[in-house]
């Protein structure tokens, strides 16, 4: 583009333009970023609205190709670059990819969050928030309706993965929002919440008889991707631009090398065969009523190792709550939840931890309960909460810029990546010092997230079945039938689940190559205080924020 069309539209007022777009288009998305001026709202997809919004996002595109480089600051050059990428992203995703024709999922997903959404943070009394949840159910019959219409010839799998969202969303609409809203005291308030309840289950009744009765018998669409489509995904909303060849044989080369070290590890606990040394370590797990008290000493432990051994910098901040995951929400193992970086008045944070049901038969309950081994269990607290998703978003409330502080422009593989290098680096600095159990959880963490690197690619990218995927877990991450199967569905609709295991490697290759252009004043500390400063970006941008380099290669 030449000077003669280039636009003097300041960048920091298209900034401001876009995101309340956004906020507009995706009212339960702009809640957990803090931004509540519309949660009265549930999103609108029928196919008038879906293509008003490729008109308007078409034109922030052009929009931001117009602004001149001279007039921006270096930072705002890759700002800039970060967006450009997130509104063509955006645009990829609906006219190409088009979850939105051939993923149910997605639309009992957005339901059940924007009504969770308002029930996980008091930022409002509650009154406030039944009358937006009131409004909300309003809505569901046309949300529903639009579901109806733009589902065509979806993946099969994704049809029977769909029909259980809703049936979770159901339950919650029946049985888990009523509990939630148990302080009420409105008796019209809660008539009206009742009839609206009761209408949006009869429509999502209807809907999922329409899904298992006359969608699911004739659905023949493929889960599959696609190499092109893949790649052009990864490199717009994560900014990675290798092949996936390449991807794939960097994830077989970790992924070897980790299960040489989950074995010797597992020799030393008893010498035998890996199953039975993981197997050994799951039977170590707290019982359901001791499962809240030790997380909660887990984080204060980790909190004061973190201090101690000067890992990164704790801000001041909203407190952190370990609770049982309220019923309404059970549906989930283990999930942090904090307010968003723009909440005005934040006041706290939970750390949820989902417990046996005691109505469950006692081998389940036991098989649930095994999946918080100790060894597990500490990993999960780093991931979850000190030093990883509760810690970094204490330090995302403090970046200054709107584009590098939303989670509306935030890269998952920075997100994700940083909570599970946390993990290894965390016990590379000597926490858990000598406890193989720890040990072999963390490994047994880094086994799954290799396996979704290589999983993910071979089901989008080339050939491989759902069983396939299936086997791959069991045989080359130890997972059991159950957890296997779930993980290799998991990749057919969430490809960028790779990207937790990309993050990891592409941070681990960040500091490696910031401590060589630091060799004097390198600290760990100060690396992880550079890099969470920046915000949740893409790591090409962390790279020439702290290097001052181009891209180059992200990974080894």
């Amino acid at each position: 583009m030449n000077r003669a069309t280039q636009s003097a539209e300041p960048l920091t007022h298209l900034v401001e333009e876009y995101l309340s777009y956004l906020y507009e288009m995706y009212p339960t998305d702009a809640a957990f970023d803090g931004i509540h001026i519309n949660d009265d709202l549930l999103e609108n997809p029928s196919a008038v609205a879906l293509e008003a919004q490729g008109r308007e996002l078409g034109g922030f595109r052009r929009r931001f190709e117009a602004i001149g480089l001279e007039g921006l600051t270096s930072v705002e050059r890759l700002e800039r670059r970060m967006l450009e990428d997130n509104v063509r992203g955006r645009i990829f995703e609906q006219e190409e990819l088009q979850s939105w024709k051939r993923d149910p999922r997605k639309y009992a997903e957005t339901l059940a969050m924007s009504l969770a959404g308002q029930m996980l943070f008091p930022y409002a009394p509650v009154e406030e928030r039944a009358r937006r949840i009131l409004s909300k159910l309003r809505q569901v019959p046309r949300f529903i309706e639009a579901a109806r219409t733009n589902i065509d010839d979806p993946p099969g799998i994704f049809v029977k993965i769909g029909a259980t969202a809703f049936e979770g969303t159901l339950t919650f609409i029946d049985r888990d929002l009523p509990k939630a809203l148990s302080a009420l005291d409105d008796p019209h308030l809660l008539g009206d919440l009742a009839d609206a309840s009761t209408e949006a289950s009869q429509t999502i009744k209807s809907y999922l008889e329409y899904l298992r009765d006359d969608l699911a018998p004739r659905c023949r669409g493929s889960f599959r991707l696609g190499r092109k489509h893949f790649e052009e995904k990864l490199r717009l909303e994560e900014g990675i631009t290798l092949e996936v060849d390449q991807l794939l044989a960097i994830g077989m080369r970790e992924l070897r090398e980790t299960q040489e070290e989950f074995r010797r590890v597992a020799g030393r606990l008893n010498g035998k065969d890996p199953h039975d040394a993981w197997s050994r370590v799951k039977d170590d797990h707290p019982s359901n009523a001791e499962l809240v008290p030790v997380v909660s000493q887990q984080v204060e432990e980790l909190s004061k190792f973190v201090q101690r051994n000067a890992i990164v910098s704790i801000p001041q901040s909203e407190s952190l709550v370990v609770a049982p995951t309220p019923e309404f929400f059970r549906w989930t193992f283990a999930s942090m939840w904090t307010p968003g970086p723009f909440e005005l008045n934040p006041d706290r944070a939970y750390y949820y931890i989902t417990a046996a049901d005691p109505n469950w038969p006692a081998d389940r309950q036991n098989a649930h309960l095994r999946d918080f081994s100790r060894g597990a269990l500490w990993c999960m607290s780093i991931h979850e909460a000190v030093p990883g998703h509760f810690l970094h978003f204490q330090h995302l409330r403090q970046v200054k810029s709107k584009s590098r502080k939303s989670i509306f422009f935030s890269a998952s593989s920075f997100i994700e990546g940083w909570a599970h290098y946390c993990e290894k680096m965390m016990i590379d600095a000597g926490f858990g010092r000598g406890d193989d159990h720890i040990r072999l959880g963390q490994l047994a963490e880094a086994l799954i997230r290799l396996a979704r690197l290589v999983v993910g690619i071979k089901l989008h990218a080339e050939d491989y079945s759902v069983e396939q995927g299936v086997r791959f877990f069991r045989d080359e991450a130890f997972l059991e039938e159950g957890n296997a199967r779930q993980e290799a569905e998991r990749g057919t609709f969430d490809p960028s689940y790779i990207v937790y295991a990309v993050g990891k490697l592409m941070l681990l290759r960040l500091r490696t190559d910031y401590e060589a252009h630091r060799p004097v004043d390198y600290s760990l500390k100060d690396f992880h205080d550079r890099v969470l400063s920046n915000g949740a970006v893409p790591f090409w941008m962390h790279r020439k924020l702290m290097l001052g380099q181009n891209d180059g290669n992200l990974l080894d």
